[in-house]
């Protein structure tokens, strides 16, 4: 699911979607989401479970902006199918000292920290920490970069 603050799910904004969109192309499928704040036509919501979804079977470029209460088993399952063939853009608080950034993201994909912080849908403020993006599956190779993304 889209979120932004402890309080509750809040969309990913479309300004910054239509950044992503600019810079990767269209999003085809988005991995957690509802039938209001979904950033591609076809989703899974939580009551599909993504988790236990063959996400390298779905065509195209997918969207996740997973719940940030447990990104462990949202980085892992990217890192798994990724190496199956999935094309996957993540977004995340920029967590590089957490354990589940070790484990299933550095030097297996592409981490663009983001400049310019992101105000989710629903929230009046920017979110209270820096996100980054991970972009796995080929797309840009492994490695690190700042975006400005506004």
């Amino acid at each position: 699911m889209n979120r932004a603050a402890s309080s509750g799910i809040h969309g990913t904004p479309p300004e910054f979607i239509a950044a992503v969109v600019r810079r990767w192309g269209p999003l085809s499928f988005d991995l957690a989401a509802s039938p209001d704040n979904a950033k591609a036509a076809r989703f899974y919501t939580e009551a599909d479970d993504a988790l236990v979804q063959p996400w390298h079977k779905l065509p195209g470029l997918l969207w996740l902006n997973p719940p940030f209460g447990n990104i462990a088993l949202w980085a892992k399952k990217c890192y798994t199918e990724s190496l199956l063939g999935a094309r996957i853009i993540m977004l995340t608080p920029a967590s590089v000292g957490a354990n589940w950034y070790r484990d299933w993201l550095w030097n297996q994909a592409r981490t663009i920290a983001l400049c310019g912080r992101i105000t989710f849908v629903g929230s009046k403020d920017p979110y209270p920490k820096d996100c980054m993006l991970t972009v796995f599956g080929g797309i840009e190779g492994s490695g690190f970069e700042c975006w400005t993304w506004k």
